[in-house]
């Protein structure tokens, strides 16, 4: 089965933005998650990071737990992820990476309160399950 070009653009399209930086959702929650804390930090609602999780001092914050399950899964499952070309590769790591999305997305449904990140959260969950079905549905074009 071979997509439209449309389908085709959309999905390269959205991979390299997975590959090369990010996903622009999960760059929008990481975002409005900064600005949100930096807001109620100069308000006085809460105080700045004593550290840095993972990338400082190696504490695991509250937040930081909530997401190891799903994080450790989707690396592993990326690990484990394998192809005979560099595409089945690329489409099989990707699908994990889209499933630790959608983990994470659903920790965050699941604990969080504010409605935006909640608005996001299910944003994320709406795309790459559609994106994950998607690369699924991906066959190899023909050899010439």
């Amino acid at each position: 089965m071979r997509f439209a070009p449309i389908a085709l653009t959309t999905l390269a399209l959205t991979l390299a933005a997975c590959e090369g930086g990010g996903d622009p959702v999960e760059q929008a929650l990481r975002d409005t998650a900064s600005k949100n804390h930096a807001a109620r930090v100069q308000e006085g609602v809460v105080s700045a990071p004593a550290h840095t999780g993972a990338h400082g001092t190696g504490t695991t914050t509250a937040g930081d737990a909530a997401f190891a399950a799903s994080e450790a899964a989707m690396h592993a499952g990326m690990a484990r992820a394998s192809g005979e070309t560099v595409d089945e590769a690329y489409i099989a790591k990707m699908i994990e990476h889209h499933r630790g999305a959608v983990a994470m997305a659903e920790v965050a449904l699941k604990e969080s309160r504010d409605p935006e990140v909640r608005r996001m959260a299910q944003v994320v969950v709406d795309t790459q399950t559609r994106e994950i079905a998607e690369m699924q549905a991906w066959k190899p074009a023909p050899a010439n």
